[in-house]
């Protein structure tokens, strides 16, 4: 699929990574319908990119919410054949400390339910409306792109919450993609490493040099806009299916 025939729903797409594939796909020509809590952001970046955007206020996590900023994106651009998943936020708990205690339940359940279920929720909302697309050359309905983290596979000390729902992400990528190759909508989903969001926005200069030199090359923070350029090659490549690609420098994290 070509960037400008790509109808796009971008969650978390006002601020971050998603902000950057928003930038990158109307750049190229398509249209993008961000589902964000952000409001602000997402009506600046309307006033900023155009037509091609639109901006609806989107609790991932409720079906209500999610449905309602489904039909708005297909109402004001036709359809849906892509759907980007930035929205996440994470937390640093231990799992028991004698200094704190043990992990407070709540915590680990908001941070389940916003990455992991809000996830799927996106997901099997989206795939249903992708399932009444017309194919393109190559069979193609859609294209369902998830955000998990290297924390999925080399989860620190304190991130046992955010790893747990970034490995249930990539652990649902390939039975998703399974379920729907008789609909011809490819999923994947990308780990990304150390990236330059709005995480490290509060951090020193000597902060974020350390933690690019972590990286073995490039010994950087990445960039929002290396992880677009991914999205967009995923978009672009028919045979890239079910697969989680690591976008990290070839990081592995240490516990600490």
């Amino acid at each position: 699929m070509e960037l400008n025939q790509v109808s796009a729903v971008v969650t978390g797409g006002a601020s971050g990574l998603g902000e950057a594939t928003t930038r990158n796909i109307v750049a190229k020509g398509g249209k993008v319908t961000i589902l964000d809590l952000q409001e602000n952001k997402g009506r600046n970046l309307v006033e900023e990119l155009g037509k091609n955007v639109s901006f609806i206020r989107t609790d991932v996590t409720n079906e209500d919410s999610v449905q309602v900023g489904l039909e708005h994106a297909i109402s004001t651009f036709g359809n849906i054949n892509t759907l980007v998943n930035c929205a996440g936020i994470g937390i640093a708990e231990k799992t028991y400390s004698s200094r704190k205690g043990v992990h407070d339940l709540g915590n680990f359940n908001k941070v389940i339910q916003v990455n992991l279920v809000g996830t799927f929720n996106t997901i099997r909302l989206s795939a249903e409306k992708m399932s009444g697309n017309k194919p393109n050359e190559n069979g193609e309905r859609g294209v369902i792109i998830n955000t998990a983290s290297v924390a999925a596979f080399e989860g620190q000390i304190g991130q046992v919450a955010y790893s747990a729902s970034k490995g249930g992400i990539v652990g649902m990528t390939l039975p998703i993609a399974r379920d729907l190759a008789s609909e011809g909508i490819r999923v994947l989903t990308i780990a990304p490493g150390l990236f330059e969001t709005p995480l490290f926005a509060g951090a020193s200069e000597k902060v974020r040099t350390a933690l690019g030199a972590m990286v073995p090359f490039p010994s950087r923070l990445g960039l929002p806009k290396e992880f677009g350029h991914l999205v967009q090659s995923i978009i672009e490549n028919p045979m890239l299916n079910g697969e989680t690609i690591r976008l990290d420098g070839a990081i592995r994290m240490q516990p600490r």
